[in-house]
């Protein structure tokens, strides 16, 4: 009896362990880390009316679409910005999705920045920068909010959604990038999710 209660045991903790925390948010498998994603993020044009959340008036600046590795999770529960954005993605496509390369870079996030640092560049510093991003996720209702929330480091996401620019009743406003060809202060995309879908 004793030697099933401790293989009953084992079992559990075995089916417990396939993700490790991190940080904010668990490390998926050994699966989903070695999956890489080859295209770029999709981009267009948009001229739709303003909507609103929480107060704040939405503008859509761009329609976006992209799958992307997830580098680093990070959420927030406080700032202004929280209102809005519950948690930020460092994103990754192209050669910052392959597991090899990134083995070799150390990625983390604080205060809505994105870090990168690297011994060894195991690519050139601008494929590094043109190839992640770290983005605001701004979910589009609670259903897409609590899937949101359940992404892990490693996971291959897709989402869809705007680019946008939010506005305060006192002035205040927040703004994404257009580009990701850009780095620091307002590199960052504000991304308005309307579906995600995980593998």
């Amino acid at each position: 009896m004793k030697k099933l209660f401790l293989y009953c045991l084992f079992l559990l903790i075995l089916s417990c362990s396939s993700k490790i925390q991190v940080g904010d948010a668990p490390i998926a498998d050994e699966s989903y880390i070695q999956a890489s994603v080859q295209n770029d993020p999709n981009q267009e044009n948009v001229n739709i009316k303003d909507w609103t959340q929480n107060g704040y008036k939405i503008h859509a600046l761009a329609r976006y679409e992209l799958e992307a590795k997830v580098l680093s999770v990070k959420r927030y529960s406080f700032g202004r910005e929280a209102d809005l954005s519950p948690v930020d993605f460092a994103l990754g496509w192209g050669p910052m999705s392959d597991a090899d390369n990134l083995s070799k870079i150390r990625i983390s996030q604080s205060g809505r920045w994105y870090f990168w640092s690297t011994d060894h560049f195991p690519i050139p510093r601008d494929q590094i920068e043109s190839h992640s991003a770290n983005t605001h996720i701004i979910p589009a209702n609670r259903y897409i909010e609590m899937s949101l929330l359940k992404v892990s480091t490693g996971e291959v996401v897709r989402m869809r959604g705007y680019l946008v620019r939010v506005e305060g009743k006192d002035g205040w406003h927040w703004q994404s990038s257009l580009t990701r060809m850009d780095t620091g202060d307002g590199s960052c995309e504000l991304f308005w999710v309307e579906k995600i879908e995980r593998n």
